[in-house]
């Protein structure tokens, strides 16, 4: 859990430590915590926009495990709570779809198709995004209590998701490896480190202001219900 010092708070500590009643190393490390509080991110804190892209990435390849466990439930076939299906798929459009690629949408496409590099790819991930956003539309659709009950919804919902995966997977592998090292080359070192602070903005307005770490939760609650969080249970066995 993260910690946070209200003045008073701060106060308090130092005074307590000035009388010697905790260690002096405490007491300044509290201080300079509130001290990075009040003066920002240093550089070395601030999450860039490669960063800040991948690490959205991450929680669309939880997804993943999410909607492929359900996959399996349905052609098992075993029960499937709408709910998890429903929750999962607004986690793609609120945080996939509405931010993570309306972000590359505005902010990093246009850069490449003026600098008229990669614009293949790029056209490539356009339509893979619109893709995507259809398949999310026939998902919610289809993913309520009654549609569980009907084996052509369910047949249709395994197949939008695995079409989901399948294209996804090899999507945000090409952003990872391709398009988002190549950015730095569109862009000058401060248009970059500007941009890394649009789009720390642009989360904190969203989701607040830890908003990352919530949806992080938010799958995780997911993953908890299907009996897929914990991460030892995918290691190898010799």
């Amino acid at each position: 859990m993260t910690s946070s010092f209200s003045r008073r708070e701060l106060i308090g500590w130092i005074m307590v430590a000035g009388a010697g009643l905790i260690p002096p190393t405490l007491s300044r490390q509290a201080v300079a915590a509130e001290a990075r509080k009040e003066d920002g991110p240093t550089d070395e804190e601030m999450v860039t926009p490669g960063e800040d892209l991948m690490r959205e990435h991450g929680v669309l390849r939880r997804v993943f495990l999410v909607y492929e466990e359900c996959s399996r439930r349905l052609e098992a076939p075993e029960e499937v709570s709408s709910e998890i299906l429903t929750s999962a798929a607004s986690i793609i459009r609120r945080v996939i779809e509405d931010y993570h690629e309306k972000l590359e949408e505005d902010y990093l496409f246009p850069r490449f198709e003026k600098a008229d590099k990669l614009t293949e790819l790029v056209g490539t991930l356009r339509a893979q995004h619109q893709g995507g956003r259809r398949l999310t539309d026939a998902i919610q659709r289809l993913a309520t209590a009654e549609g569980l009950k009907d084996e052509d919804s369910r047949r249709q919902i395994r197949q939008s998701v695995r079409s989901f995966i399948r294209m996804y997977r090899p999507h945000a592998a090409r952003e990872d490896t391709v398009l988002f090292p190549a950015f730095h080359s569109v862009v000058s070192r401060q248009e970059y480190g500007d941009l890394g602070e649009v789009f720390e903005d642009k989360e904190h307005e969203l989701f607040g202001e830890e908003g990352f770490e919530r949806i992080v939760e938010e799958v995780a609650a997911l993953e908890r219900v299907l009996g897929i969080y914990d991460l030892a249970q995918f290691t190898a066995r010799p």
